[in-house]
């Protein structure tokens, strides 16, 4: 069945049809051309015949040799009827008795015995039935009647007859020859029709083959042109279009990467959605944002809500719309835009940027909080200067000891006002990344316990117990030492203010994979656990009531914080409320 679909057999099919049917249509038209020839001309020999016959008898009528004479010279398969009148019949005795016509059906036939009442010359073709065999086929006849002159009162016939079984055997030879010519131009066609479609489909199953390896990506394929002709011309545009074809999929792959290295780029999240809000393309801050969307019951919304209306309502104006969404704790700025079809005649959808601005939150938080606790810090020592310097000014201290005092208490006030000043200096510093350390070589174990000392005196006064454990003597390693001391002093000092009497603090180094730990352990108030993630912000004080008195300023923890991201380290937290504190700093070795 592949052959006739394919072209090969459709050409073969169409051209062998073709030529059959004209072949048929030849054979016809020759075989009733030769048919009607034969038969005209044997009408014609026949009654050339029979005015012949005619004459001899007439011009013999007296003398009796007439009879003899046409008897000899007439041959088969010509037979002769010699009718002197229509009751005497002679037949030639070339006539066998199964093709003798009976005399009757000369007298009978209309056109026949005109021959004897209007003396017409007559040919026709009779057809009769073998009277000595009466189930044979009708035998077929051609039959010529001339008149006969004897003297002006008698008239005859002459008939002369041949079957038409030699016309019917010479058309059959000649139908078998045209058909035996027909066969031999049908085997030649096909050859032909093979052969031409061969050369035709050949370059075109080649380029099928080729437009396949097209469809499956591969555009370096070529198709080779043997010829100059429309089949070379489509082989040379197939080649054209296969180079255009790889250079147009090279530039949409470009900028399809281009795009998509942009979109996985930036900060914001895009999503482009369908009319009906099927989500189509995003990127990872988008997916990002999606997987942040709760999930209620066993059904998933894609989108939220309101991003949902802002994009219907973006698809029915037509025009941009901008939206805030909050989700988990999380702020974000929405903007969608429609998308138009290629004719820019109608929406088939919408982008959607999203835009975290958390941090944008946070910051214009943490600038809000940073002038209030600045502001706060501030008001109460500047207002005791201002008061005790009132005192002083209007003279209110009578004594010279009251005097002393109040000048200590402003002395105090403005150590603190600078110690403030100081420390909000050396955060920005840090934050704007102009820390400068100095490493060295040092003892660790030596140096974690000359600071534990420093603090001994200020813990037996507050009646706490401060110890050290040190993994192993004699270590060395690389770090800013006064760096390092800074962010200790401020982990044991923060530790004895939140520590109650009779408490424990314990400072510890150990050795670990990849660098050292240092912690720093007491068993204080302990900080709640919803404030833990705020502890290393600047002013952050999660309970100002267990500063027994000694207020600090809110910053070292984030001061300390900084100092160890610039050591590439770690410093964490972990505190339960009630049971105590756990600061751990871990420094990685330098490499």
């Amino acid at each position: 069945m592949r052959l006739w679909r394919s072209v090969v057999g459709k050409v073969w099919m169409t051209i062998l049809l073709l030529v059959s049917f004209v072949l048929i249509i030849l054979t016809i038209l020759l075989i009733q051309f030769f048919e009607k020839y034969h038969v005209n001309q044997i009408e014609k020999s026949l009654s050339d015949t029979a005015e012949k016959i005619s004459r001899i008898i007439e011009s013999h009528r007296n003398d009796g040799l007439g009879e003899e004479i046409v008897f000899e010279i007439v041959d088969a398969p010509m037979r002769v009827v010699i009718a002197y009148d229509k009751e005497k019949f002679h037949y030639s005795p070339n006539i066998e008795e199964k093709n003798k016509i009976p005399a009757y059906v000369f007298l009978n036939d209309d056109e026949l015995s005109t021959v004897f009442t209007e003396e017409k010359v007559v040919k026709k073709e009779l057809s009769l039935s073998d009277l000595h065999d009466p189930g044979s086929r009708f035998r077929n006849y051609l039959v010529a009647g001339v008149p006969l002159h004897l003297n002006d009162k008698e008239t005859g016939a002459i008939f002369i007859y041949q079957s038409l079984g030699v016309l019917k055997e010479t058309t059959k030879q000649t139908a078998n020859l045209i058909l035996l010519a027909a066969g031999i131009a049908i085997v030649l066609t096909t050859i032909f029709a093979f052969f031409l479609s061969t050369r035709i489909t050949a370059p075109l199953r080649k380029m099928k083959e080729a437009a396949f390896e097209l469809s499956k990506g591969n555009f370096d394929t070529r198709v080779p042109f043997l010829s100059q002709d429309e089949i070379g011309e489509l082989a040379i545009a197939f080649n054209q279009m296969g180079k255009r074809l790889k250079f147009n999929m090279n530039v949409l792959r470009q900028e399809k990467e281009q795009l998509t290295s942009i979109l996985s780029s930036m900060a914001d999240g895009v999503m482009t959605f369908s009319r009906d809000g099927t989500v189509l393309i995003t990127n990872p801050p988008a997916e990002r944002f999606l997987q942040q969307w709760p999930i209620d019951g066993n059904e998933a919304d894609p989108i939220p809500p309101e991003m949902a209306d802002l994009l219907e309502q973006a698809i029915a104006d037509e025009k941009e719309h901008t939206g805030e969404l909050t989700i988990q704790g999380r702020y974000y700025v929405v903007i969608v835009s429609p998308l138009y079809t290629h004719d820019q005649k109608s929406v088939r959808g919408a982008v959607a940027v999203i835009r975290d601005m958390t941090e944008e939150r946070r910051l214009d938080k943490l600038r809000i909080d940073f002038v209030s606790n600045v502001s706060h810090e501030l008001r109460t020592p500047i207002a005791m200067l201002q008061g005790y310097s009132e005192a002083i000014i209007d003279d209110i201290a009578g004594s010279e000891e009251e005097k002393q005092e109040i000048v200590k208490i402003i002395y105090d006030e403005s150590l603190r006002i600078g110690r403030l000043v100081n420390e909000l200096l050396d955060l920005a510093r840090m934050e704007a990344g102009h820390i400068t350390l100095n490493f060295e070589e040092v003892d660790v174990g030596a140096f974690v316990e000359r600071i534990t000392f420093k603090f001994q005196t200020i813990a037996r006064d507050n009646k706490i117990e401060l110890q050290s454990h040190i993994d192993k003597e004699n270590i060395m390693f690389s770090l800013d030492p006064d760096k390092i001391e800074q962010v200790l002093t401020n982990l044991i000092d923060n530790a004895i203010r939140h520590t109650h009497e009779n408490g424990k603090i314990t400072v510890t180094q150990s050795i670990v994979q990849g660098g050292i730990t240092i912690s720093v352990q007491d068993d204080g108030t302990g900080i709640p656990e919803e404030d833990l993630p705020f502890v290393f912000e600047r002013f952050y004080k999660a309970d100002k009531a267990r500063t027994r008195g000694r207020a600090g300023t809110g910053l070292g923890l984030a001061i300390a914080k900084n100092i160890i991201d610039a050591h590439h380290g770690q410093l964490t937290v972990e505190s339960k409320l009630g049971e105590g504190t756990i600061f751990t700093l871990f420094l990685p070795n330098r490499k």
